[in-house]
């Protein structure tokens, strides 16, 4: 039978959408409970399959019936991960993005001075334990998260950043945004992931560095209060006990030293 089969471009062309969107599917409930119930529901609905082609009708159309409000079913169940899914399309793929002709051939760079800045400042935090979680905003507008801080517009020093950071400040609580070589804001609020497949000795700063990176193309380093470690963050991914060095390279959009951790 499979013979007869005939594929054309556009069956090609459907094939890869889907295919991409299950990936997108897979990307977002990774390392989470919804995982085991996306499993669940997916061998339920092949079963439906097999059923059907074995002709048994009273099972399939009991499936069937299932299935037939299984999409409602499917948002109340996994409103999170649809809700994560809409942020990622409207954030990543926005039309602002697409038509802007600077964006789409030009990746942000970050200049010498500031990444020595930055090095140098989580140098001084790594040694004294300091906890820090710095934000480099690059194509996917930040300007949602920005606003829950406080608008600094600073020239970017170490001296600022670590008083920023100091434990004492009332700024040290939160996020800082860079955006075009300037510290846009400082105590801003970043979503949080939920996955579970991070190691336990990560805080809620790393989960929002995870979080971020996940739903925009930002880079993100945290520094550990506990142990002072150097985490570095990309698309949802992270390389833990990152060195100046290697920190310098990832910041200069070298990644041949970015093997993950995950």
């Amino acid at each position: 039978m499979l013979l007869f089969i005939t594929l054309g471009f556009f069956d090609i062309l459907d094939i890869l959408i889907v295919a991409f969107i299950l990936f997108q599917v897979y990307r977002l409930v990774k390392g989470t409970a919804a995982i085991n119930i996306l499993a669940g529901i997916l061998t339920f609905y092949l079963a439906w399959l097999v059923l059907s082609a074995l002709n048994m009708k009273l099972i399939s159309t009991i499936l069937g019936q299932f299935i037939s409000v299984g999409v409602i079913a499917l948002l109340i169940v996994f409103q999170q991960e649809v809700r994560r899914f809409l942020l990622l399309v409207g954030s990543r793929y926005n039309l602002q993005n697409i038509f802007n002709i600077n964006k789409m051939f030009a990746k942000p760079t970050i200049d010498d001075d500031v990444s020595d800045a930055i090095v140098q400042a989580c140098v001084d935090f790594s040694a004294t334990k300091t906890g820090a979680l710095i934000v480099f905003q690059l194509n996917t507008e930040l300007y949602n998260y920005t606003q829950t801080g406080v608008a600094l517009k600073s020239k970017i020093t170490s001296e600022l950043l670590e008083n920023i950071f100091w434990k004492n400040t009332p700024l040290h609580d939160g996020a800082v945004i860079i955006k075009d070589n300037k510290l846009m804001a400082a105590r801003c609020i970043l979503p949080v992931s939920d996955r579970r497949d991070i190691p336990g000795s990560m805080g809620l700063r790393h989960r929002a560095a995870l979080g971020i990176s996940s739903v925009s193309d930002a880079y993100v380093v945290v520094v550990s209060e506990e142990t002072g470690n150097i985490t570095f963050f990309k698309d949802g991914s992270y390389k833990v006990r990152v060195s100046p060095e290697e920190l310098k390279k990832l910041l200069s959009n070298d990644f041949s030293s970015f093997v993950t951790n995950k």
